[in-house]
């Protein structure tokens, strides 16, 4: 996400302030619902010719399974993208746990590309320490953001830069999921869409409450943001706007079950065009065979594919951010 001001609003956003529309923004919006429709009928006929066309969208630096991450209509990649399979194993190696984290960055990428470096390997560390029996995950997720955050303001590179992450570790009996920020973690359990995060918003009533309680204001300049400049009131990083923008992650635990179907880990690039519910049909679709043609390379890819599906239709439906996608089978 953009979450620094910029310094103009542009003709589209003063439009959406005032609620107008014209006659332009509906043809607009009728183009980008051709698009998206044409783009899901090449998938759904199996020419896969159609996506090495936007190579040139796709951040390199991250070649792992299960995710995709575009630039998408930004002029800067600020995203990062982590997955660590069997990143910490238990004392007896009879269960491992898998780290998945998207990280969103603003005012540059590099906070987000040492998130990325580091957060999983300050989690390992703290898991190694302790007995799985008597691990308190929100006590551990809250440590490792804090660590992750004093050795990101301890650097001298760090200027006005953040990053928001959302963060999920898998285990066999449960899934963590920590969150800080405006990135999000979505849960298909049944056929259902089950957050299991929730946003860090500064008009968020109790962020609101807490921001102002710390002396800090919420401006409304092209849209809410903390002093008027930073629109997500918790992130890594930015040094220069504590103690209103903290960096301490909302965590939820999740037992799980055999109706659990995948998780999707995504940057607000996709969030702020598309609805949980949206999302995970897509994903379902792309894991039924609906979308592309059942076949053995297909199966072994299908959650890669499912993840690029996912951003092609966030930029099908206007979004203009970086996007980051993760989709975590859990039927294996």
């Amino acid at each position: 996400m953009d979450h620094t001001i910029s310094s103009s609003s542009s003709l589209s956003n003063c439009r959406q302030t005032a609620n107008f529309s014209s006659k332009s923004d509906v043809v607009i919006n009728a183009s980008r619902r051709r698009t998206e429709l044409r783009r899901m009928k090449i998938m759904s006929n199996g020419d896969n010719e159609y996506l090495p066309k936007r190579q040139r969208f796709v951040n390199h630096e991250n070649e792992f399974p299960y995710h995709s991450s575009v630039i998408g209509r930004r002029r800067e990649m600020e995203d990062a993208v982590s997955v660590e399979l069997g990143f910490v194993n238990d004392t007896n190696g009879n269960s491992k746990f898998d780290f998945y984290g998207v990280y969103d960055g603003h005012g540059g990428s590099r906070v987000a590309y040492t998130c990325r470096e580091r957060l999983h390997k300050l989690l390992a560390l703290q898991m190694n320490e302790i007995e799985m029996e008597d691990i308190n995950w929100e006590d551990l997720m809250v440590k490792s953001f804090s660590k992750m955050d004093e050795e990101i303001n301890e650097t001298d590179f760090i200027g006005s830069m953040g990053s928001t992450a959302v963060v999920a570790v898998v285990g066999d009996h449960e899934i963590v999921v920590a969150n800080c920020g405006d990135s999000r973690a979505v849960l298909s359990r049944g056929g259902v869409s089950v957050p299991l995060s929730i946003d860090h918003k500064p008009d968020r009533p109790d962020e609101l409450e807490r921001i102002e309680h710390s002396g800090g204001r919420v401006v409304n300049w092209n849209g809410n943001r903390v002093l008027g400049v930073l629109a997500t009131s918790r992130s890594i990083g930015d040094r220069q706007l504590k103690p209103y923008v903290i960096a301490k992650p909302e965590v939820t635990v999740n037992k799980r079950t055999d109706k659990d179907e995948f998780l999707i880990l995504a940057s607000d690039g996709l969030w702020d065009v598309m609805p949980n519910d949206m999302a995970c049909h897509i994903v379902r679709k792309c894991l039924d065979g609906r979308i592309f043609k059942r076949s053995e390379e297909m199966n072994k890819r299908r959650m890669t594919n499912a993840a690029v599906v996912l951003s092609e239709l966030a930029m099908a439906r206007g979004s203009k951010d970086n996007i980051s996608v993760i989709v975590v089978n859990l039927q294996n």
